[in-house]
């Protein structure tokens, strides 16, 4: 079965010298000319074979000159349904850590969230725990974290707005917090969205979440659920996320990318974005640049 290599480069001068070494291991397994996807930032190759050990030198090759590359099946790349993480996929927050900062608390809630995207601990359970550590803090603390702290990551827009132009479904959902899934969801133009509920007594909250947290399972289920109405099977989903919560979907897509993520989620994704922006996934799918839709203004 042919393959495609794709490789994205974030500058001019990392493309020119990745080029290079890309279309070396490209002509060993006798591919043609690469096709440019963007001009001195995105190129594939259509690989007729696949070498062995190839995809261990692609990974060295990104580690080392500081670009994102996969090595891809060739058919069925363009995905028709896109489920995606929110905290530090398409927002470079994590929301839980920027309310405990409002709350004076944020290096202890972090070293919890940072264990927990690890997969050390158990994410339900986590969320309980630094949940119960807000207890009473003001409910216009929510807005504040939305208007100071949150932002869409480079290329969210973009993706998003691609996929859906081109016909896919695209969903957000998150172990985080509705309160910021809805808001962030309709900024980048994300069809809908799924996350936990806070529970509050009308002035704070009350250090509980609703029942059941949406966790590692409920992720995938969403994946599962997302597909099933619309008709498709796995193959022609696309996953994304960072954390330990997130691999199961990660590993159950058709492609399942991992975002600048831990490294218990880069060791099992089908592919890996950590030098470039989120426009990576569409590059991975096989669109050039000029197929490219424009993102709406991100308003926050």
């Amino acid at each position: 079965m042919s393959a495609a290599l794709v490789l994205v480069a974030p500058d001019r001068e990392r493309y020119h010298a990745a080029l290079f070494h890309f279309a070396a291991l490209a002509k060993e397994c006798g591919a043609s000319p690469p096709r440019v996807l963007s001009p001195w930032e995105a190129a594939e190759w259509t690989l007729p074979t696949t070498s062995e050990g190839l995809a261990v030198e692609i990974e060295a090759a990104c580690d080392e000159l500081r670009v994102d590359a996969a090595l891809l099946p060739e058919t069925g790349r363009r995905k028709r349904l896109l489920v995606s993480d929110m905290d530090s996929t398409i927002i470079g927050c994590e929301c839980i850590d920027e309310l405990a900062d409002f709350a004076g608390l944020k290096p202890q809630i972090a070293a919890i969230t940072e264990r927990a995207m690890a997969g050390e601990l158990d994410f339900e359970q986590a969320l309980t725990a630094r949940v119960a550590m807000l207890q009473g803090l003001p409910l216009e603390t929510l807005a504040r974290t939305y208007t100071e702290r949150v932002a869409l990551n480079p290329g969210a827009g973009t993706l998003v707005s691609t996929m859906a132009a081109h016909g896919a479904r695209c969903v957000l959902v998150s172990g985080g917090f509705r309160y910021f899934t809805s808001r962030v969801a309709e900024v980048a133009g994300f069809h809908a969205d799924r996350g936990n509920v806070l529970l509050d007594d009308g002035a704070a909250l009350t250090g509980q979440v609703e029942l059941p947290i949406l966790g590692r399972e409920a992720k995938l289920r969403a994946l599962v659920e997302e597909a099933a109405a619309l008709g498709i099977g796995p193959h022609e989903t696309l996953a994304l996320g960072d954390g330990a919560n997130d691999l199961a979907m990660i590993e159950a897509a058709g492609l399942g990318i991992a975002y600048r993520a831990k490294p218990v989620v880069a060791a099992r994704a089908h592919a890996r974005i950590n030098h470039t922006s989120l426009e990576t996934a569409l590059f991975y799918q096989g669109y050039a640049r000029s197929e490219f839709a424009q993102a709406a203004p991100a308003v926050m």
